[in-house]
């Protein structure tokens, strides 16, 4: 039987590239943007194929989407949550309501569409049951120069969806995941990139714009690879709760791990020593 998914940002990248391989797997894709009327797949019927409106922000596009999708395909089995965007800069160079709209979309809008998702799975599909896959990144996991701001929606994202995970009652058969793609050649790096709008002399030695468009293209990554290990992971039959893809994210994730074990282990008496006394 083929599964429904609803994708959110398909109109490049991850997101559009998935629909693709949803698609030509046989499934019947949902694809979401804020403008659907520019998107343009191959091979879609009105049987396996719905284009929506969608702006994570705003909690009645999100109730539309769903609302539709379900009028149409009467359940939801694979909710993809790739909408988002990346902010650079240094810190000081973000102002605040660039930061609080970078955590809007990357964050509160994937927990709104995260909690529709969760709602359907459990009460209106039947029997119950589907996965919730998260698109963070690898700086869900490490900290990066001049992406503070985004580097903390996606820490967030990684946080809210592990805890969400030990939530879950075992017969509703409903399973988050995150995957933390690395670099891959998308529109991220280059016309998606938004910049700190707060001019601060004192950090002249960085131009985030001239990181980016150097790194922009020549990223490891092939994102229609991505995507067909995004849908892999997404139908597995016992899927992680987490799996990085790209050699660089695979790389950068062992060295975490390495430095986090040294130094749990380096300070392991002071970590141990404030206990109560018995």
């Amino acid at each position: 039987m083929p599964r429904v998914f609803l994708v959110t940002g398909t109109s490049t990248g991850f997101g559009n590239e998935l629909v693709k391989k949803v698609l030509a797997a046989g499934d019947i894709a949902v694809a979401t943007a804020r403008d659907s009327s520019k998107l343009h797949f191959e091979h879609t019927t009105p049987d396996n194929y719905l284009a929506l409106d969608l702006d994570v922000t705003k909690q009645d596009a999100i109730d539309a989407a769903f609302s539709k999708a379900l009028s149409k395909f009467k359940r939801v089995d694979v909710v993809v949550n790739n909408a988002g965007y990346g902010l650079s800069g240094p810190f000081e160079t973000l102002s605040e309501a660039q930061i609080r709209t970078q955590m809007e979309v990357n964050f509160f809008g994937l927990l709104n569409v995260t909690r529709k998702a969760l709602e359907v799975m459990r009460e209106v599909n039947s029997p119950p049951g589907g996965l919730i896959q998260q698109v963070t990144s690898i700086g869900g996991q490490f900290g990066y120069p001049t992406y503070a701001g985004y580097c903390a929606s996606k820490w967030a994202v990684e946080g809210a969806t592990e805890a969400i995970s030990k939530e879950l009652k075992p017969e509703w058969n409903i399973h988050v995941q995150l995957v933390e793609p690395g670099g891959f050649r998308t529109d991220w790096a280059g016309r998606s990139m938004q910049f700190g709008e707060v001019d601060h002399k004192a950090y002249d030695h960085i131009d985030a714009r001239k990181n980016a468009k150097a790194r922009n293209g020549t990223q490891a990554g092939d994102p229609a690879k991505g995507a067909q290990a995004m849908y892999e992971l997404a139908t597995m039959k016992d899927p992680p709760l987490r799996c990085v893809i790209g050699t660089d994210a695979y790389k950068q994730m062992h060295v975490k791990l390495d430095t986090y074990a040294k130094e749990v282990k380096k300070y392991e008496a002071l970590s141990n020593s404030t206990d109560v006394d018995e």
